[in-house]
């Protein structure tokens, strides 16, 4: 299914500069409502905040799980190509559980692997043999100076 809300993730530096005003403006909006709710939100927003800006550090980046199949597949894919992605196991990082639900919320089903290329969201591991397929992610890789050849 991939993430739903790709175009939010465009431009981190709005995104990060928006979200903690945003956080702001609903808190005293919401007072009154269910507190724990708002605050799983803003712990959310948190994370995915870091999640950009994760992504935005590296040329390849991939949030990925220790034991899922599929992210091995995708990190092979990358490795074979002489990609050296950054890679973030969310099962053994602190506050993994945190960035894997701000995947989720922002519309990653399932929550990994999630793939940034030149700090754009690409996707999951169908958006990436996609592009693999039709011939697409070898000339993102150069674009975004993680290959070379």
């Amino acid at each position: 299914m991939g993430c739903l809300f790709k175009s939010q993730l465009t431009n981190s530096s709005t995104t990060q500069s928006l979200l903690p005003q945003a956080i702001l403006s609903l808190a005293k909006k919401k007072k009154n409502n269910n507190s724990t709710s708002f605050l799983f939100w803003c712990i959310v927003s948190i994370a995915m905040e870091k999640v950009t800006k994760l992504a935005s550090e590296r040329p390849v980046v991939i949030f990925s799980k220790s034991s899922c199949c599929m992210c091995h597949t995708i990190k092979t894919l990358f490795y074979e190509f002489g990609v050296n992605p950054t890679v973030y196991e969310l099962d053994e990082i602190p506050r993994g559980r945190e960035l894997e639900q701000a995947l989720l919320r922002f519309g990653c089903s399932p929550s990994v692997p999630v793939v940034y290329i030149g700090g754009e969201f690409v996707g999951g591991a169908n958006e990436v043999m996609s592009l693999h397929l039709n011939r697409s992610l070898i000339p993102m890789l150069r674009r975004a100076g993680a290959l070379w050849v």
